[in-house]
């Protein structure tokens, strides 16, 4: 399949690129200098260019609490942008998988979050990013919406790097008890997106590791991975934390759609465990 990537040079992107690619689809990808998706002009010549079969979809403004302190720019990349997106999918009759996020809902569930549960972001980050899936859904007859929660990646900066250059540098480390969801490490991601468009079944889908797990017990078990169990932690709430967004409380996700057709990610503790060893940090 000839399939159109969007963000291929960010933490993600990278990686399904190296994933699809691996499965035997023909990817061209795009950056922002090759493709601003806030640019009509742009992203429309870039399908007239490629002609796409599938467009992968995971160019974003991630940044959460940027988002947050520019919520008119968030909602310009990760909604308009996606629509734009999607709208040249439609005029291509292409297909459209589009990466979101567990945080367009709000955090008030006392269970896992499932595909078909209704969204509702309580940040501008989760806002944009729900904008950008009704875009999809409604602009998009073929398409797959991918949800998925506290990436950590390789090459980039993320929690997991944030914790332990903090360790190592001797610095206090003050993480929340209160605000759990599902880490998900992008080659485990990137993989079970390759799966799922090979099945070709449309739909929503949430592709995350097993299980669910705090802010502060993740940490502490990235710590102690790294032969790093003596450091402490002092727990605290997340209205002790100070930042401009505002997260769900409780938003992990269940994957039960993409279970259904043999698509399984393996519990954090061990996608956690793989990172930290390719890190060159795991310690017997």
């Amino acid at each position: 399949m000839h399939i159109l990537l969007t963000g291929a040079e960010g933490r993600l992107g990278s990686q399904l690129l190296q994933s699809l690619t691996g499965h035997g689809h023909t990817v061209d990808g795009f950056d922002i200098a090759r493709m601003d998706i806030t640019n009509w002009e742009a992203v429309r010549a870039a399908f007239d260019v490629t002609q796409p079969e599938l467009v992968v979809h995971c160019a974003a403004m991630t940044a959460v609490d940027q988002c947050a302190e520019d919520p008119e720019r968030a909602l310009l990349v990760n909604g308009l942008g996606t629509q734009a997106v999607a709208q040249a999918c439609q005029a291509h009759n292409a297909a459209m998988l589009y990466i979101s996020t567990n945080e367009v809902f709000d955090g008030r569930a006392s269970r896992p979050y499932y595909e078909y549960d209704r969204p509702n972001p309580i940040n501008p980050y989760g806002r944009s990013k729900w904008v950008g899936e009704q875009a999809v859904r409604d602009l998009v007859p073929r398409h797959f919406i991918v949800r998925t929660a506290w990436l950590f990646a390789h090459g980039g900066n993320n929690f997991v790097h944030a914790i332990l250059r903090a360790a190592a540098d001797g610095r206090p480390l003050r993480v929340v008890t209160n605000e759990i969801s599902t880490p998900t490490y992008a080659d485990d991601l990137a993989e079970a997106v390759a799966q799922l468009v090979s099945a070709g079944r449309y739909g929503i889908y949430h592709l995350v590791n097993e299980g669910a797990v705090s802010r502060y017990a993740f940490a502490r078990y990235a710590l102690d991975l790294a032969g790093l169990a003596e450091t402490a932690i002092e727990p605290i709430a997340l209205a002790e934390y100070p930042r401009a967004s505002r997260p769900p409380e409780y938003a992990p996700l269940c994957n039960f759609a993409a279970a259904q057709l043999g698509i399984r990610l393996r519990a954090w503790q061990e996608a956690l465990a793989a990172f930290i060893q390719a890190e060159g940090q795991l310690q017997a």
